[in-house]
């Protein structure tokens, strides 16, 4: 699993190759990560949007923002979490992710960026 903290905002990630819906011969490569975002701060936070930076092995870059998160802006209390799961597809077996949440405080307004950890997205039969 993949971690990064930043202001007391910790995010986590989890990565699952879509064998079923991958199509290797097409250069259609699936992936699924779960996200696990905790808020350890004494602050209620909201998600307002994301910005994701997305390599396959090809060298393609892929930029994504938008508002929150699989339709959601979550709010998450002090010491409670948020997890949702996502995907995307790559034209190759091999790439990364990473990318930025903008977060709120609830108290005042005021607007902070969390760091959302590099991780790897890999299909199984390239361990070998």
């Amino acid at each position: 699993m993949y971690k990064a903290i930043t202001k007391d905002v910790e995010v986590r990630v989890e990565t699952f190759y879509q064998e079923g819906a991958s199509n290797p011969e097409a250069d259609k490569f699936v992936f699924a990560y779960r996200i696990f975002i905790e808020n350890h701060s004494e602050f209620t936070i909201k998600l307002l949007s994301r910005h994701w930076h997305i390599i396959d092995s090809n060298g393609q870059m892929t930029e994504v923002e938008g508002e929150g998160v699989i339709g959601q802006q979550p709010v998450i209390e002090p010491e409670h979490k948020h997890e949702y799961v996502s995907g995307c597809e790559l034209q190759s077996e091999l790439g990364k992710m990473h990318g930025t949440y903008l977060m709120e405080k609830q108290i005042d307004g005021s607007t902070f960026e969390v760091e959302i950890p590099e991780f790897v997205l890999i299909a199984p039969y390239r361990l070998n």
